[in-house]
């Protein structure tokens, strides 16, 4: 998310003059705090979209940085263009999800399983441990996919790990059309129609309000699967 020194910052503007970019001083050993500042600097330059996709594109696969924060630090500077951003971000963040499982896949759940039990020097034998969470993936790939697509829960580890459990890929991709929009679209209409105070909210609320979603979604999927067997 944005820095809360962006308040300071942004004291005295309107949301269409706020900028991404946090000034703060950070310790040289805060690697990761420097790897998004540098990220979310973009957002105020002329490359911010491109900036934006190679982000979304890149965070399912290897980068540590969610995408989130491009598109919050470009809503910022124009709030009536963050529903493009959000679906923007949506669209390539599946796009990576689905190289990051085509990766996965071509790794194979008995490479997965082999390493485990390669490295397993402890009396627990991690490569069975290693093909049950496999297993379970495979069982929940619903749950799974959608959790961590709509959720903080990493997209980037579930990307992976859909592909080495081999689930079907159609249903990675739909599944994840349909809740990667639900996540960074979400952010873009509260900046469409709140402006800068759109941050303060995601920052609050965003957390609490996906894990309620989340719990609805469980409950009607229980309905739905109860009134199947009544009728």
């Amino acid at each position: 998310m944005v820095e809360q020194n962006l308040e300071k910052e942004l004291s005295g503007q309107t949301s269409d003059e706020g900028r991404a970019t946090s000034h703060a001083k950070v310790a040289w050993w805060h690697w990761h705090r420097h790897l998004y500042n540098w990220v979310v600097h973009w957002a105020d330059t002329r490359y911010g979209m491109l900036a934006l996709i190679l982000l979304a594109i890149t965070e399912p696969i290897c980068v540590p940085i969610p995408a989130d924060v491009m598109v919050i630090g470009m809503s910022l500077g124009k709030p009536k263009r963050a529903i493009w951003y959000g679906l923007i971000c949506s669209f390539f963040s599946v796009l990576g999800g689905t190289i990051a499982f085509s990766l996965g896949l071509a790794i194979g759940p008995e490479r997965v399983i082999a390493f485990f039990e390669y490295i397993s020097f402890v009396p627990i034998d991690l490569g069975q441990k290693a093909q049950q969470a496999l297993e379970l993936y495979q069982k929940y790939d619903f749950w799974a996919i959608s959790i961590s697509a709509l959720t903080p829960v990493p997209y980037m580890l579930f990307s992976w790990l859909g592909g080495m459990a081999e689930v079907s890929l159609l249903k990675f991709v739909i599944v994840s059309l349909i809740f990667r929009p639900m996540r960074f679209g979400s952010e873009g209409v509260l900046f469409y129609f709140l402006g800068e105070r759109a941050r303060r909210i995601i920052e609050k609320y965003f957390n609490t309000a996906t894990v309620v979603v989340i719990i609805l979604l469980a409950i009607v999927a229980y309905a739905l699967k109860k009134l199947g067997q009544i009728f």
